[in-house]
């Protein structure tokens, strides 16, 4: 065996002795307890109460609002009901429109982009006490077809902002575990 292979082979046991004596330092973030024996982070999740956003029925942000609310509660509950709520998820959104792309011939619009901005916090029932907030934002874009297809671009529209909603409650949702997981 030469030096190099030599020197490959105690890399490599060098690695995996490391590797061995850090696999135990490592818990899955949805284990069924916490890192210290406390409460698994789904029962933590469950206890947020997601109250549907102050909009206008009917509007475009109602239908986003709905959308973000029900993506929320999917992660924190999965599919069974929440336990008693300990806390309230508070959010505003804001949404954008820009034309990013316009044919040069006809004068219209060929992309749009379309955005979502939201504000939230949480916030303690019992003593009505911000414990975390932050924002978060959402741009994508969608392609409009020309004039004759009028509902093809209501629809793309729509399919933005559903995609944009996803991506805003799957932000939320992340800063929330991490809340919860890093022990409040």
């Amino acid at each position: 065996m030469s030096w190099l292979e030599t020197r490959t082979v105690a890399r490599l046991a060098a690695v995996a002795l490391l590797a061995a004596l850090t696999a135990g330092c490592f818990q899955p973030m949805y284990a069924e307890r916490g890192p210290s024996g406390d409460a698994a982070l789904r029962d933590k999740l469950s206890t947020v109460e997601f109250p549907p956003l102050n909009v206008p029925n009917g509007s475009r942000e109602a239908r986003l609002g709905v959308a973000i609310r029900n993506e929320l509660m999917f992660k924190s509950y999965g599919g069974g009901a929440g336990a008693p709520p300990l806390y309230k998820l508070a959010m505003r959104l804001q949404t954008s429109r820009v034309t990013v792309i316009t044919d040069s011939t006809t004068a219209r619009p060929e992309t749009e982009s379309y955005g979502i901005d939201a504000t939230y916090e949480l916030r303690e029932i019992a003593t009505d006490k911000v414990v975390m907030n932050g924002s978060t934002s959402a741009h994508v874009t969608n392609d409009i077809p020309g004039q004759e297809q009028r509902f093809a671009r209501d629809r793309g529209l729509r399919d933005a902002e559903d995609r944009a909603a996803k991506v805003i409650a799957e932000n939320i949702s992340t800063r929330l575990a991490s809340y919860f997981y890093a022990g409040m």
